[in-house]
């Protein structure tokens, strides 16, 4: 049996078992934890070796939720005995400037990992400074080498985006939970990015399962969801994906991150908001079998997966 909590029963493979009876609610936290304890020990190993895997974040202007999401990512990054460098630069810094900058990075034998925290402020082209990044480096996975390489199946050799990665991390462990065979499952992705829905629908083919690509613009999309035996929602809408469009039975990952405003003010007197994902949760309980909670559920297997590259990165500068 496993932890009573107040939503529930965590077992011990970190799924939440609400006690209502509905949904399994899937512990993206329990699972990063897991997962970065297994890093920091392959990482002591390689630093025993004399390479201490080493991360550099750059962060361009002073966007608040940039700055608690890098010195997040900084803070895990020591946790698991990386080298841990932070670029904060101003929002007046030049295209070139930081250009020049990930060229130092990338010659750096210390630093094995390099991210570009994105968006960026002003006219800086993103497309241009990913593409000047190393593409051993480049642990946010969207070079268009690494993409190129995820796209083929090279799974080996590509550096794989870190939400997609997590995506099914998670997927893996809630089908063996459940007992689903992922070959022949059909499979829905809602959002068509290069940084989520793309690469998700690559890591699920490769899973065999029959994936449909769709976005905002699909025509009849509660139809198209309703299939579904695995649904990735990542669309960047406020509960747009409605309960009653999922199959019943179906695992849900829910990857929008959305801020709504919430009764009440704050300690400081500022209104109060509250985190929702793409998928109205509520309704989605009684149907899914499994489902990612927001927030809890992706967004901690993002960061563990960032840790992941870095770790996968250096061991292969040490030729492992």
């Amino acid at each position: 049996m496993g932890m009573e909590t107040k939503t529930g029963v965590l077992d011990e493979t970190g799924i939440l078992r609400p006690s209502t009876g509905s949904a399994l609610l899937i512990d993206g936290k329990r699972a990063s934890e897991r997962m970065l304890a297994s890093i920091a020990e392959k990482a002591q190993i390689l630093i025993n070796g004399g390479i201490k895997p080493g991360l550099a974040v750059i962060l361009v202007g002073e966007d608040p939720a940039s700055q608690v999401y890098v010195k997040s990512k900084g803070h895990t990054a020591v946790a698991c005995g990386f080298h841990s460098v932070q670029h904060d630069l101003p929002v007046s810094t030049t295209e070139e400037e930081i250009l020049d900058l990930i060229a130092r990075l990338n010659a750096d034998p210390t630093i094995h990992g390099i991210l570009m925290q994105l968006p960026l402020p002003g006219g800086a082209d993103p497309t241009r400074i990913i593409e000047s990044i190393a593409p051993s480096k480049d642990v946010d996975g969207l070079h268009p080498l690494n993409a190129g390489l995820l796209a083929v199946g090279n799974f080996h050799r590509a550096l794989i985006p870190c939400t997609p990665a997590g995506c099914v991390h998670l997927l893996d462990q809630t089908a063996a939970e459940l007992g689903v065979d992922l070959a022949g499952a059909e499979a829905v992705v809602v959002g068509r990015s290069n940084l989520v829905g793309k690469p998700i629908a690559q890591l699920l083919l490769a899973r065999n399962a029959t994936v449909t690509l769709a976005h905002s613009k699909s025509r009849d999309l509660p139809a198209i969801i309703s299939r579904a035996d695995l649904l990735v929602a990542a669309v960047g809408r406020p509960e747009m994906i409605r309960g009653n469009w999922i199959k019943p039975g179906a695992i849900v990952l829910d990857v929008g991150i959305n801020r709504l405003p919430a009764e009440g003010l704050t300690a400081s007197g500022k209104p109060k908001s509250r985190l929702v994902g793409d998928v109205a949760r509520e309704e989605a309980l009684t149907r899914a079998a499994a489902i990612t909670p927001v927030p809890g559920g992706v967004g901690p297997m993002t960061i563990a997966m960032l840790m992941a590259n870095t770790l996968r990165a250096a061991e292969a500068y040490a030729g492992l």
